[in-house]
């Protein structure tokens, strides 16, 4: 990724020295991360929406308005990566290491694998 805007399901108050969480739905804040010409520009956090059974969609409208192109999750559902391809996220899958800052730059180096319809959670956070 060149240019865009990257984000991370983040646990407390994110940032890039924060750390990610295992499932997008149910993370504190999404860091994030503005970048341009490859080079990350600025960062910022916003607040998750609420997650309830069924409300999958909410943080997938909430990414779609914030201008985002690319999402790292280490687990996602069905539906709401369904979602965010409707929505012209591309969101990519990295469930090895909890800091924000290395899956960003692995994503800026071409490292992180686009997330595939065979890695999907079952719900809730039974992610493999």
């Amino acid at each position: 990724m060149k240019t865009g805007r990257i984000a991370v399901p983040s646990m407390e108050k994110g940032g890039l020295d924060g750390q990610r969480s295992g499932h997008f739905g149910h993370c504190d804040v999404f860091t994030l991360v503005d970048v341009e010409d490859g080079k990350i520009k600025q960062v910022a956090t916003i607040a998750n929406h609420a997650h309830v059974h069924g409300g999958c969609m909410a943080p997938v409208n909430l990414l779609a308005e914030q201008k985002v192109n690319a999402l790292i999750v280490g687990g996602i559902g069905m539906r709401p990566l369904m979602g965010f391809r409707q929505a012209g996220i591309d969101v990519y899958h990295d469930d090895t290491r909890i800091d924000i800052r290395p899956v960003v730059e692995d994503l800026l180096a071409g490292r992180l694998a686009m997330f595939s319809d065979d890695q999907v959670c079952g719900g809730g956070n039974h992610c493999s």
